[in-house]
């Protein structure tokens, strides 16, 4: 496998620290993925969760990314 494929971008890495960090209020989390990433939140949260099936992003975060799987399984399953 290519060096590329076999590794997260700066920005998946990124996305993923972010998701690690707690966030002191409403508004603190959308305003660090503006500034930090240079994201719309709304962009933020389509790479985060297309993050979430990426094998890569297990293998280099798998407590953040199983965290999240549950989290978006439970949102799911309460729909």
């Amino acid at each position: 496998m290519d060096e590329e494929q076999s590794e997260l971008g700066v920005r998946e890495k990124g996305i993923l620290a972010l998701e690690r960090r707690g966030f002191p209020g409403p508004g603190a989390k959308e305003r660090a993925i503006r500034e930090e990433l240079g994201l719309a939140p709304v962009r933020y949260y389509q790479l985060l969760n297309a993050l979430l099936d990426d094998p890569r992003a297990l293998a280099h975060d798998p407590v953040t990314v199983n965290r999240l799987r549950r989290i978006r399984e439970r949102r799911r399953a309460d729909r």
